[in-house]
């Protein structure tokens, strides 16, 4: 620590501790040496050493957990949201391996709620297919999604266990998505995603409503659960 610098010391520890934790010193759990135990390294006052762990948290990097002590924060996934993605080519262009699990594959005929939604007819007949989105084996999203059943004839649980959604929907039905509108909402994972999210009941998340066409058709209405450590979403605004 520079005492001299016009820096302050606490900006100045921040950097350090983000340095380490780029570096790999301190990997994603790793529990941080005690308030205490900084002040003792770098030779700083409680109140500083105070200061920038609340900031590093604000900003993402750690985790406090009560009575246990600080943790390095997991790293999350940054969504731009100025074009057309997929989960799948995403994962890729960060170098992580994407894989799909499909949970569960029904038809059913919707609701007045539900063909309000999708611009349908109550009484439509859909497929609802629940997924969970992982990246390197790590569980990341749990998913519900709506697809018109007359959009896609056919479809079956074994092919979507084989192909990407949107591959399928390309390759055998040659429809793609031109447009997709999404909705962002806090919300709080439920009992029925905890398991498969490897989170626990309650924990913060982010909701996604998902309305992708095809020209002016709706091709899937979607509901995702995103684990809140692990994404975060920016738009550019002009």
């Amino acid at each position: 620590m520079d005492k001299q610098s016009k820096v302050p010391l606490y900006l100045q520890l921040m950097e350090v501790l983000i340095e380490k934790i780029n570096g790999n010193d301190y990997v994603e759990h790793d529990k941080l040496p005690s308030e205490r135990e900084l002040c003792d390294i770098y030779n700083l006052s409680r109140i500083t050493v105070r200061q920038a762990l609340q900031e590093l948290e604000k900003e993402g990097y750690i985790y406090k957990l009560h009575g246990k002590g600080t943790f390095v924060a997991p790293k999350s996934f940054n969504q731009k949201l100025v074009k057309l993605y997929s989960f799948t080519e995403e994962m890729k262009k960060i170098g992580k391996t994407p894989t799909t699990k499909v949970i569960s594959f029904e038809e059913m005929a919707i609701d007045e709620r539900l063909a309000h939604k999708m611009n349908m007819e109550p009484l439509d007949e859909v497929y609802v297919v629940t997924r969970l989105r992982l990246a390197d084996g790590e569980p990341l999203m749990y998913e519900t999604s709506y697809l018109p059943k007359r959009m896609f004839p056919g479809l079956s649980m074994v092919a979507l266990e084989k192909k990407p959604m949107y591959d399928l929907f390309r390759d055998e039905y040659q429809i793609g998505v031109t447009k997709a509108v999404e909705r962002f909402s806090a919300t709080l994972i439920r009992r029925e995603q905890a398991a498969h999210l490897q989170m626990v009941v309650n924990q913060p998340a982010m909701l996604i409503r998902r309305y992708a066409y095809y020209m002016d058709q709706l091709i899937e209405y979607t509901i995702s659960v995103a684990r809140g450590d692990k994404f975060s979403y920016s738009v550019e605004l002009t």
